[in-house]
């Protein structure tokens, strides 16, 4: 029997979409769902909720919780992580509130940022011993990361971990249909290309009938920016660099250095920026799980709609060897030559029985390629922290970040990191 493995299973609502997407689909029933949690609670409400899907789904496959990590991965040929280490409550916090003692805001801060460098510090030795444990019971396993900081912990997985790993987010997915409905155009019969680096990728072309749609988009998005709505910062970005972002205007608020500024707190309020976000929606979830677990874990009848998350579609294409187009984070082997190779970097990749084969895209225009580097440098620099475990390249890594650089001084830069790392105490590894 096949096996379909969940790292992070008690993660119910993404479970259910990309779980209950393989109980619905064809070519992947028989396989046993695999859900791996280290809440022993939240994953039994998983498998309850599964259990109930496989039911009113008539699905043939087989649902089954595992406390043990190493035992719920033997022998599994696809692998879906999507942990948090750390959780809202002591470490989301922890991100925020010490920056904020500097002077230094954000939004989402689960990316780059001093919030991306600190989530990643604490996830990647997790994610390393994932891999010793994939590397011995399921070395064939393609191994598909949707946890955040993505293009890092993708990275660090490829190159230090020794696994195959693509990285998936939901933003290309959503790119071109959300710039389209907000704009009031019909987006039927178009063409996209998207590449660039996880939250970062960048609309090089879009056309319909051969025709580019640039010059409408650009028009319609100069008319809608006198008005505040809730895309303005991508629009902006639009606007003075000549491409569209795929990721939400929260979170490219804190990636570049231009709009969180505390010597001009109006920018916060022309552009509409929400600043403290992240931990608002943590709150309100929490709040909300109470009903959403009546309605998802004891609702017998639950039954669900395939989602368009890529894992279901992944996993048929290679097991049908029927091909499908995805965009997909993966190491930069030359697939944007203006980038570095030792970055990962997010483009239209193809799905069949070969598994997942990245494609060339070639150079970027040279000003989303300079503001990709950016966001790269403190990539690089977090991930040479973590292996190396070395204080210096945490300060690095701080001091390269776009906002925090522009916002703080050397000295309060690291301090403020000293300040984290023993906040987050048994959350971080040693750093000498």
């Amino acid at each position: 029997m096949s096996k379909i493995t969940f790292l992070g299973a008690g993660s119910t609502v993404f479970a259910k979409n990309v779980l209950g997407d393989c109980l619905l689909t064809p070519a992947l029933q028989g396989f046993e769902i695999a859900l791996f949690d280290i809440d022993h609670e939240r994953l039994q409400d998983s498998a309850n909720m599964l259990n109930n899907i496989k039911k009113t789904s008539g699905s043939t496959s087989v649902v089954k919780a595992y406390t043990d990590r190493k035992e719920a991965l033997s022998g599994a040929k696809y692998v879906v992580n999507a942990i948090q280490v750390g959780g809202y409550d002591p470490c989301t916090i922890t991100d925020f509130e010490i920056p904020k003692k500097y002077g230094l805001r954000q939004t989402i801060a689960d990316t780059v940022g001093i919030g991306g460098i600190f989530r990643n510090l604490r996830t990647i030795p997790v994610m390393l011993d994932f891999a010793a444990d994939v590397r011995e019971v399921c070395p064939d396993a393609l191994f598909l990361n949707y946890t955040n900081p993505m293009a890092v912990l993708t990275n660090v997985m490829n190159t230090y971990g020794g696994v195959r790993t693509v990285g998936l987010c939901h933003s290309v997915q959503s790119c071109v249909p959300e710039l389209f409905k907000s704009l009031g155009i019909d987006r039927e019969g178009v063409k996209a290309k998207i590449a660039g680096i996880n939250h970062m990728a960048w609309l090089l072309e879009v056309t319909k009938d051969g025709v580019d749609l640039y010059p409408e988009i650009k028009k319609r998005a100069a008319e809608k920016q006198k008005e505040k709505h809730s895309d303005m910062v991508r629009y902006e970005m639009m606007l003075n660099f000549g491409y569209y972002i795929t990721e939400s205007s929260e979170h490219n608020a804190e990636y570049h250095p231009y709009f969180i500024k505390r010597n001009y707190p109006e920018l916060v309020e022309r552009f509409n920026i929400p600043l403290d976000e992240y931990p608002r929606r943590c709150i309100e979830q929490i709040s909300r799980w109470k009903q959403m677990r009546e309605d998802l874990v004891n609702d017998a009848s639950l039954t669900h709609v395939r989602s368009h998350e890529y894992a279901s579609y992944i996993f048929e294409a290679i097991e049908t060897d029927i091909p499908f187009k995805i965009g997909g984070n993966v190491m930069n082997t030359g697939l944007i030559t203006n980038l570095p190779r030792e970055a990962c970097v997010e483009v239209p990749c193809l799905v069949d029985r070969n598994g997942v084969t990245p494609t060339y895209v070639g150079d970027l225009p040279p000003q989303l390629a300079a503001l990709n580097r950016t966001n790269i440098n403190t990539q690089l620099l977090t991930i040479e922290a973590a292996i190396t475990r070395k204080r210096e390249h945490i300060y690095h890594a701080a001091m390269l970040d776009p906002h925090t650089a522009a916002e703080l001084s050397i000295d309060d830069i690291k301090s403020m990191c000293d300040e984290l790392i023993e906040a987050h105490g048994k959350w971080l590894p040693e750093y000498s």
